[in-house]
């Protein structure tokens, strides 16, 4: 190859993945740092494909939503707390409900071009400790404060404090460009596209009766490690059914008659970390480690749920996987009916549902639910923001390992911001 020819992409392997199993908010790990989260889910990956000795990975790379400023460099310092080598670089990523995935997308890249050979990455997010930011009047008054120049100068500033100054700034799960919670943008998208109750509630219920039937047949065994007294995901509801959800009250969409959201059929806010573990097909070798499936394709996408069409559902806030995943497909030839397997990160049922709709309208064929989260999804696991990705990735490439004979899986994940992150795993 001449030094002026690019690189030829190589094959990237999923080997494995851990995760520890989520929480409910203010649940076990309510004390729970981000940090001891992904360690947890660090070295349990570390111990499972014996990764301890020195360069045994050439990159760690992870990312949460939810972030104190303690948590800058929270790759790097969980390496450092880890049974990982303290030489493996490690560096932070963020984009919302995407980051897991777009941070195995990012060490797909680097292996795929020669860059290295190995690689850890997913995410971990808690909504228990999540920061709390000093009000910004108090801020900015104490920023005026320490500029000043005299003594007195300082005290005329102090004395400007008020005690409605110390009512710290709480997180919101609210869009900063329309004042909107993810829910009920959903909301708005669901009367859109005319998703029903009934339908919501059909598809929630069937995520965790097949989530508690993966755990009743070990599926999980090897991905799934205990933390803090959980060896399940704590959102779990085996006995769930569409006529008990069908007694729940919506909780979002109120302002518009005959809502359809409830808690039942929406994500709740959850704890959790999850991380996958990627490689050369060399290294994989070398080691005498078995890839679960290959990492062959994937995209991105953004709508504009600000100016767009919000109101004909087109460009709803979490519609744009209804645009990657199309894209995705013509630029690799492929069309749905070429997917044994479909990983839908289910945020909301409806919006599940107004993403299959979506895809319909622009020509693809409709989906088989035979084969649409076949071992549950985030309604039922709950959804850590930064974690979902790379669980749904070592899910389906395990998924795809029990299959006989070669097999195609598609992964979609809608993101705050009007993003989405798409991605196709394969077995050979």
């Amino acid at each position: 190859m001449s030094p002026l020819e690019p690189p030829r992409a190589r094959r990237v392997a999923v080997i494995g993945g851990a995760r520890i199993p989520f929480a409910r908010s203010d649940g076990p790990y309510a004390t729970a740092s981000n940090q001891e989260m992904l360690t947890a889910a660090l070295n349990a990956l570390t111990e499972r494909h014996g990764l301890h000795r020195p360069g045994a990975v050439g990159e760690f790379v992870a990312g949460a939503v939810l972030k104190h400023s303690r948590d800058f460099n929270l790759a790097r310092e969980t390496v450092l707390c880890s049974q990982l080598d303290p030489r493996t670089p490690a560096y932070d990523i963020q984009q919302a409900c995407g980051t897991g995935l777009q941070a195995v997308v990012a060490a797909a890249n680097k292996i795929a071009l020669g860059h290295t050979e190995s690689a850890v990455a997913g995410g971990a997010d808690t909504t228990s400790d999540a920061p709390l930011g000093v009000n910004d009047q108090l801020r900015r008054i104490l920023l005026e404060a320490r500029r000043a120049r005299s003594a007195g100068a300082r005290l005329r500033a102090l004395a400007r404090i008020r005690p409605g100054h110390l009512v710290p700034d709480i997180p919101r799960n609210a869009e900063p460009r329309t004042g909107l919670s993810m829910g009920e943008h959903a909301a708005v998208t669901a009367r859109a596209w005319s998703i029903t109750r009934q339908a919501q509630d059909e598809l929630a219920a069937t995520s965790h009766q097949r989530l508690a039937a993966a755990y009743e047949r070990g599926f999980f065994q090897d991905l799934v490690v205990p933390f803090r007294g959980l060896e399940r995901d704590q959102n779990l509801r085996p006995d769930s059914t569409a006529e008990k959800l069908a007694a729940l009250k919506p909780v979002f969409g109120l302002d518009a008659p005959d809502p359809t959201m409830t808690a039942g059929n929406s994500t709740p806010l959850t704890d959790g970390a999850a991380l996958v573990l990627l490689a050369s097909e060399e290294w994989a070798e070398a080691r005498g480690l078995e890839p679960l499936a290959y990492l062959t394709a994937y995209g991105t996408a953004a709508v504009d749920f600000v100016h767009g069409d919000v109101a004909g559902g087109e460009d709803g806030l979490l519609m744009a996987p209804a645009y990657a995943v199309p894209r995705m497909l013509e630029r690799t030839g492929l069309g749905l009916g070429d997917f044994d397997l479909v990983e839908i990160h289910e945020a909301f049922a409806s919006q599940v549902l107004a993403t299959l709709a979506a895809w319909e309208k622009r020509g693809l064929p409709p989906v088989d639910r035979s084969r649409l989260n076949v071992a549950g999804s985030s309604l039922a696991t709950g959804h850590p923001f930064a974690a979902t990705g790379a669980r749904i990735v070592a899910t389906l490439a395990k998924l795809l390992s029990e299959r006989k004979g070669p097999g195609k899986g598609l992964i979609s994940v809608c993101a705050a911001g009007g993003q989405g992150v798409t991605a196709v795993l394969e077995r050979p």
